[in-house]
């Protein structure tokens, strides 16, 4: 079965305008403002760019964590955010609330070998550092307001299409000429 953009809920990530949309029966039903990489666009391993391309949001991690709970390696440390625990780690890349840990859906592009998605760790997830919010400023991931990221994960579920653009915005229809499946069913 074809993906079908008029008919599904999904994400839709315009770098440019650095905001997230969900978009369902091809109506923005919620917008936000994210932060995505400072490096730019770029699918390859170390790169620290934001890669481009269809992708699915493959793990849903914090269901019941705090908003501003601490998570590294996507688990939860126990830590709660706080300015004086960032003054202890004035170094960390904090990831905080709820994780929707994306796997692309483009071989070759955005899947498998040095462009894969999900082996680079690449998240929407909370951040602390809210005034960064609307300019690229993150290793890769896509960033937003920790009590946005929780609105989010309610909205959202394991499978959600998410489409990640470098323009301002993205007039696909999701037919097989916008990405490929890779024999996935949807």
């Amino acid at each position: 079965m074809v993906f079908d953009v008029d008919k599904t809920r999904y994400i839709k990530i315009s770098v440019a305008k650095q905001s997230l949309q969900v978009v369902e029966a091809g109506e923005t039903i919620k917008s936000f403002v994210i932060s995505t990489g400072k490096n730019g666009c770029s699918e390859q391993n170390g790169s620290g760019g934001t890669p481009t391309g269809w992708h699915y949001i493959r793990i849903k991690v914090g269901t019941a964590a705090d908003k501003n709970a601490v998570f590294v390696g996507r688990r939860e440390t126990g830590e709660i955010y706080s300015s004086s625990l960032a003054d202890s780690h004035p170094n960390r890349d904090w990831v905080l609330g709820r994780i929707l840990w994306l796997s692309g859906l483009e071989k070759g592009k955005n899947r498998l070998g040095d462009v894969d998605t999900l082996r680079r760790y690449i998240y929407i997830h909370g951040t602390p550092d809210e005034e960064q919010l609307g300019t690229p400023a993150s290793h890769g991931c896509i960033r937003m307001n920790c009590a946005d990221v929780v609105e989010l994960f309610s909205m959202v579920d394991v499978g959600t299409r998410v489409h990640i653009f470098e323009g301002d915005d993205f007039e696909g229809d999701g037919s097989e000429d916008d990405f490929s499946l890779m024999g996935r069913e949807s």
